[in-house]
């Protein structure tokens, strides 16, 4: 290989960028799991109180990532930082109460019809997989993704795609129609 061609080429093309919210109860691993995404330490991770910013970058795209404190004191201003964002990553604490996870759904069920993120596709993170606690993914995912019909809300059938990863605990809701 010729030294021109390695200093002639120029710089790689810039990759796309994507502005998306992560959102979450407190204590579901929002801050972790941008800290792992972004290589950094969890060793000092404290609750997010009000907002943080972080671009995540990977081989093909960088994510700007609003990650927005689950406190019930901050989840009223969520709908504040939702504007122009391109996707939603929900986390789910899936070690936790049934109580705790059943608020979960009720602020997922919002968030779904919310009409600046009701269009948007959406990645339910079912995190604390690794906690003796956890439920089993289908667990977390058949309560989560379920809304009754008669509270006017969506239902399963109603969305256009469903794309399970069991692996990982996540799946991504995307093309949603409303019924």
């Amino acid at each position: 290989m010729c030294l021109r061609t390695l200093c002639c080429k120029g710089p790689p093309p810039p990759r796309p960028e994507y502005d998306v919210v992560c959102i979450g109860l407190a204590g579901s691993g929002k801050t972790s799991l941008l800290s792992r995404l972004s290589s950094e330490s969890t060793d000092t991770i404290v609750p997010t109180t009000g907002f943080s910013i972080k671009a995540v970058g990977f081989q093909n795209a960088i994510l700007n990532v609003k990650e927005l404190g689950g406190a019930d004191h901050i989840k009223k201003y969520w709908s504040r930082y939702y504007q122009g964002s391109q996707g939603v990553v929900f986390v789910v604490n899936s070690a936790c109460s049934p109580a705790e996870l059943e608020a979960s759904r009720a602020e997922l069920h919002l968030a779904l019809q919310h009409p600046q993120l009701c269009t948007l596709p959406f990645l339910i993170l079912a995190n604390h997989q690794d906690q003796p606690a956890a439920r089993p993914v289908p667990e977390v995912r058949s309560f989560t993704v379920q809304i009754p019909r008669a509270a006017g809300g969506w239902d399963e059938g109603g969305w256009g795609g469903v794309v399970f990863r069991e692996s990982v605990g996540a799946w991504s809701e995307t093309g949603r129609s409303k019924n």
